[in-house]
């Protein structure tokens, strides 16, 4: 990875939205926050932002919580992005993903947004899809219910149990992939889903 990765953790902001299944990624970026023992604080690009290393000498972190609503997170991160010179290539998102069993951590470069209107959002602020995800399974909804419902609702108790291990497993990914790169972590995530 580059010198300065901005790795953004998406989620709604307020208490009403705390601890809810698409607020995963924000809750990563605040367990990378803590790891590094930096404080988020509000920028102007409407975000709560840090910068850290995870150890001297690694290449610098970003950290940043949209503060805007997750649908309209495009206009946060490309000012992010502008606002530290970064392109695409180096910027990292970390979401929720219905279409992973929960608990299961997987990366890619660019592709589709399947369904997720965070992501749709920054793809179209800044004019392609060529960033990284950083995707944590949070399940499919039971039965009939409306995707959007699940998301925007807490874990089961079941769930909520493991929540802790799943957030640093996706903290895990984000040090690596700065530190080893996309090829390496790919392979160390996705192996153990198979």
């Amino acid at each position: 990875m580059t010198q300065r990765t901005l790795v953004v953790g998406l989620g709604n902001p307020g208490d009403r939205y705390a601890g809810t299944r698409h607020n995963i990624g924000a809750m990563v970026v605040a367990e990378l926050a803590q790891r590094a023992g930096v404080k988020l604080s509000a920028h102007k690009a409407r975000a709560a932002v840090a910068e850290t290393r995870i150890r001297p000498g690694a290449p610098r972190l970003v950290l940043a919580q949209p503060l805007s609503y997750m649908n309209v997170s495009g206009g946060p991160v490309s000012a992010l992005a502008k606002y530290y010179s970064l392109g695409a290539d180096e910027l990292v998102v970390v979401h929720d993903d219905v279409d992973l069993p929960f608990g299961a951590v997987k990366l890619k470069r660019g592709g589709g947004e399947g369904g997720h209107n965070g992501l749709r959002d920054i793809t179209k602020a800044l004019g392609t899809r060529d960033y990284i995800r950083v995707r944590v399974g949070v399940g499919r909804p039971p039965g009939r219910m409306d995707t959007a419902d699940y998301v925007l609702k807490r874990f089961s108790g079941a769930q909520a149990k493991e929540l802790p291990l799943v957030i640093s497993d996706a903290a895990d990914a984000v040090e690596m992939l700065s530190e080893r790169g996309l090829i390496d972590t790919q392979q160390h995530f996705h192996a153990r889903l198979s």
